[in-house]
């Protein structure tokens, strides 16, 4: 989800001014103390007069977040789909290059042919030497397309780093990362504006 906000916490007993980061699957605290909470440890999500309070076995913890509170509790109960994440919606062409998880192709459904102009286009990098195929793939982008990259995490074979060059070398700007799975990152590029 990746969003941030200047907050004050409180917890066990002490008022703490810091930044709160609310994450796909946790939500971290950094200020005069750090705090990591798994979305996965809570026993309960409540928002009330600009506080979210998290409940869990080390908790409470109350965030002071002002008007985010209430959306910050929607977001942590109702996270967005991988789907809903990566843009697919209803009419869009989605095209997929390269091996992705059966689970993945399951979900989007139906894809376009190999020659068919995408609207977003998925392709499965396993090593950085997949990158040579990002310029040809542009090519099969609606003028307002985009290619999303998905990589393994936290691996030598392919590193973040290499994916956002070669995209930029295709002539493509990186817009958007997200959490693919427990395993894979995705990154997006799209055409540039003219």
């Amino acid at each position: 989800m990746g969003q941030e906000l200047d907050c004050t916490l409180r917890y066990r007993k002490r008022i703490l001014a810091g930044k709160a980061y609310l994450e796909t699957a946790y939500i971290l605290f950094r200020g005069e103390e750090r705090l990591k909470i798994p979305f996965e440890r809570l026993t309960g999500v409540h928002a009330a007069g600009g506080v979210l309070k998290l409940e869990f076995a080390e908790g409470p913890a109350l965030f002071e977040l002002g008007a985010a509170a209430e959306k910050w509790a929607r977001k942590i109960l109702h996270p967005p789909t991988r789907l809903e994440k990566l843009g697919v919606k209803p009419g869009l062409v989605i095209a997929v290059e390269g091996g992705m998880e059966a689970g993945f192709l399951r979900e989007i459904g139906e894809v376009a042919g190999a020659k068919a102009k995408a609207d977003l286009l998925f392709f499965g990098a396993q090593k950085t030497a997949d990158m040579a195929r990002i310029a040809k793939l542009k090519a099969r982008l609606k003028p307002r397309g985009a290619l999303w990259v998905v990589y393994p995490k936290g691996i030598a074979a392919i590193r973040e780093i290499e994916v956002i060059e070669a995209g930029r070398a295709a002539g493509l700007k990186d817009n958007k990362v997200a959490s693919f799975s427990a395993t894979h990152t995705a990154l997006r590029f799209a055409l540039p504006v003219r």
